[in-house]
């Protein structure tokens, strides 16, 4: 597949993902030469820079798994902050940018800034990817601990937390231990399917009234 990067301009086709070796140095002149974009999607691993050009299909996954979770948290009164697009990053170790990210538990951590140390702010406390591209996993997530990485391929709502041994898959989520996340998620994606995310989101929504 043919792709075009450089320092001024990268140029990607919907879909695609490039690998290529380079340093820090050089991811942070990618990252920064998208200006106020967030395409392509920018990941530093391992002396590697990975390059993705997201589908249609992936914004509108994610956005329909965020608001799920955000209909959940504001069920049950809790406070929370969420972010998209954002960039994690530690210096000369990794950057990543997830598809959503939510503080739940550390949610006073991240309240009100604009930018964030993550060498000494909490790191959020569940990460939302939508992988249609093999492009994420969750151990890419080590370095900054994030406590619980959802995956959501095609397969269908992984889950994963973060034990001592790394990134285990877990049937059910530390945040909404009560909810078969996997099925709920099915039944909300089939709905805006054929109904449309609006209205599958507010039937979600009152759902959880009942």
């Amino acid at each position: 597949m043919y792709a075009v990067i450089s320092t001024e301009k990268i140029q990607l086709p919907a879909g695609s993902v490039v690998r290529l070796p380079g340093t820090w140095q050089d991811y942070c002149k990618l990252r920064d030469s998208r200006g106020d974009s967030s395409i392509p999607r920018i990941k530093f691993r391992n002396g590697e820079i990975l390059l993705m050009s997201p589908l249609p299909k992936q914004g509108r996954e994610a956005n329909i798994l965020s608001d799920i979770v955000k209909a959940l948290l504001d069920s049950q009164n809790r406070n929370y902050e969420a972010f998209t697009p954002i960039t994690m990053d530690l210096p000369e170790e990794g950057g990543i940018e997830p598809d959503y990210c939510f503080y739940i538990d550390n949610w006073q951590a991240s309240v009100g800034k604009d930018r964030i140390d993550w060498r000494h702010t909490p790191p959020p406390d569940l990460v939302i990817e939508i992988d249609v591209t093999s492009y994420t996993a969750a151990a890419d997530y080590l370095p900054y601990k994030v406590p619980e990485v959802w995956l959501f391929r095609k397969t269908g709502l992984q889950i994963y937390s973060l034990e001592t041994e790394g990134y285990q898959p877990q049937l059910l989520s530390r945040y909404f231990p009560d909810l078969e996340l996997p099925k709920l998620v099915e039944w909300v994606l089939q709905m805006a399917l054929e109904q449309g995310t609006g209205m599958a989101i507010r039937e979600f929504r009152r759902t959880l009234m009942t």
